[in-house]
């Protein structure tokens, strides 16, 4: 360096210069990200006040689980239509038919709770919330595909773990607060404030897709939705990989979230401080300092770059099961907090990286389709917590979700020795 050259000032720090929010830097994601926050907000709030309200109403486990089996069904059934659209239809305006639908979907339950006609007092008016389950899941498996299909389109292969990180932070980022808000709404002003709330999230998401340029359209042309839906099928078949991963992500999630539909019974009758059950707010706080977990998951993730991520997404699954069977015999509410933070860690790491890998190695053509499939994950989900649920009614939930959770450990273990294929993808 010359004498008479000033010596070189360091950098400073800047939130630009790192690389887990390289993605921010597209406009069109940040957009997609505003109008996905909105909509997972809403979410994670109904989400809690749902299963709250129902086993409130009716205090049973298996009527519980019922209201999942009937998510599931319209989830499972007609997901694979939902990864047709995704491949046929330009998905911007698919994402705002399911926030526009969800909205109204919300408002009905509350102005059922504002005037009266879902309540204790009125037996059996439980059916609402059931109807508005079947609903919302088929909502979610018309839509999701295309949320899933179109992030590709705005920020390309080499970014993609990147982007799913980010909005997998964000997603926990709401449920570090989302949850423990609404536990202290329904405690504050009951459970018509929180539907109410979820109305103007699922508005705020219309809003930021309104904004979103449109993506690319179309791969399927001059054909029906049977045949898209029988190609995407064979095209599994043969990438025998692909056929792996996502056939272990849907039995991870079988086996792992139902705990999250049943927390209301650990929250009611098995968790207390001071001999007194821990209740809505306790179950906020849970779902919340679950999402603690996912955050710290989701920004590690954000950081790393493309390499390892099979071995990583194996090790994840088998932290989740540990974890979770720890957290469901657990009868201590600190002991508790403390595990459900790695259950959230676990859970991050199963749901990013499963998600990264199918995007990142599906051929475009196929993509709507391929995720339509993995969307099944919801109604699968919701199908287990059904069966956890009568497994609770008879055997108590405690071993119906940490039975679950030890299936869950002794099947990752084995796909971590035996999937080598999985195994070694980065």
């Amino acid at each position: 360096m010359g004498m008479g050259m000033p010596a070189a000032r360091p950098a400073g720090f800047s939130l630009r210069n790192l690389r887990t929010f390289s993605s921010f830097k597209n406009p069109v994601y940040r957009l997609y990200f505003g109008g996905m926050m909105g909509e997972m907000a809403a979410m994670n709030v109904q989400m809690l006040a749902r299963s709250l309200l129902i086993f409130r109403l009716t205090n049973s486990p298996a009527i519980l689980g019922a209201m999942s089996l009937a998510f599931a069904i319209p989830m499972l059934s007609l997901a694979l239509f939902g990864g047709v659209i995704a491949d046929r239809v330009q998905k911007k305006y698919v994402l705002l038919f399911g926030q526009a639908a969800s909205a109204v979907l919300s408002l009905g339950v509350a102005l059922a709770l504002a005037l009266g006609y879902l309540s204790p007092e009125k037996t059996g008016s439980w059916w609402i919330l059931v109807v508005s389950a079947v609903f919302q899941g088929a909502i979610m498996a018309l839509v999701m595909p295309s949320r899933q299909a179109i992030l590709p389109e705005i920020v390309g292969g080499e970014q993609l773990m990147n982007a799913i990180s980010l909005s997998s932070m964000g997603t926990s980022i709401l449920r570090l607060f989302a949850p423990a808000l609404s536990g202290f709404l329904i405690d504050a002003l009951g459970f018509e404030a929180v539907y109410y709330t979820t109305t103007g999230l699922y508005l705020v998401a219309v809003a930021f897709i309104t904004l979103l340029p449109r993506t690319s359209t179309t791969t399927i042309r001059g054909r029906g939705a049977l045949t898209g839906m029988k190609e995407g099928i064979n095209y599994l078949r043969r990438e025998t990989t692909l056929l792996f991963i996502l056939g272990f992500t849907l039995i991870m999630t079988v086996l792992s979230m139902p705990y999250q539909q049943m927390l209301p019974i650990f929250t009611d009758t098995i968790l207390k401080v001071d001999n007194l059950p821990v209740g809505a707010s306790g179950m906020g706080v849970l779902m919340s300092v679950s999402g603690a977990g996912s955050m710290v998951g989701s920004f590690v993730l954000a950081s790393l770059p493309n390499k390892k991520r099979g071995l990583m997404l194996l090790i994840s699954s088998t932290f989740l099961g540990v974890a979770l069977a720890s957290f469901a015999f657990s009868t201590l509410w600190p002991l508790s907090l403390s595990l459900v933070v790695f259950v959230g860690l676990g859970q991050m790491g199963q749901m990013t990286l499963s998600n990264t890998l199918l995007q990142y190695y599906v051929n475009e053509e196929y993509l709507g389709r391929v995720m339509s499939i993995l969307m099944m994950q919801f109604g699968l989900m919701s199908l287990g917590t059904f069966v956890a649920g009568l497994l609770a009614e008879a055997m108590g939930v405690q071993w119906a979700v940490g039975g679950f959770a030890t299936l869950l450990a002794f099947l990752s273990i084995l796909a971590l020795v035996f999937l080598r294929r999985v195994r070694n993808l980065d």
